[in-house]
């Protein structure tokens, strides 16, 4: 049953995650890169700084979804919204302060959340990294 409910929600995280990344990327493609597939130079800055926006927005969006998961199948473990998001955020990241623990019978779904974090995380850092590039080849092309 855990590993399940883990499961399903890291599925749907991976739903949001690549169709938050796809339709941004889509965006960028189609108005905000020129020919060669480069970034416009005078918006390079500003794009950079939304990507890394809205791919924070995508992770909040996560780990509000795994604290309701939270709250739906194990309310007495975290008893509110604002520790089980607290929970959420420091499980996600891996940060793991250790100063909310859940029981024996429900640890292993904060472990499926921590390997969700680092692959999303993972992935956003690979997006944003792949962005820049596109950003120094545009220094690069117009510095020559």
């Amino acid at each position: 049953m855990i590993i399940f409910v883990g499961l399903v929600t890291i599925v749907i995280t991976i739903l949001i995650h690549g169709s938050g990344t796809t339709l941004w990327l889509r965006f960028l493609v189609r108005h905000q890169v020129d020919a060669n597939g480069l970034l416009l130079p005078n918006r390079r800055f500003v794009l950079l700084a939304c990507t890394a926006v809205l791919m924070i927005l995508l992770h909040l969006l996560e780990v509000m979804l795994w604290a309701l998961v939270y709250r739906l199948v194990a309310p007495a473990e975290l008893p509110d919204w604002e520790t089980a998001t607290y929970f959420s955020v420091v499980t996600f990241t891996s940060l793991g302060y250790g100063d909310i623990t859940l029981s024996s019978q429900w640890r292993l779904l904060s472990g499926l959340q921590a390997i969700d974090g680092i692959v999303l995380l993972g992935w956003t850092t690979a997006f944003l990294f792949a962005v820049l590039q596109r950003s120094w080849a545009v220094i690069h092309t117009h510095s020559k």
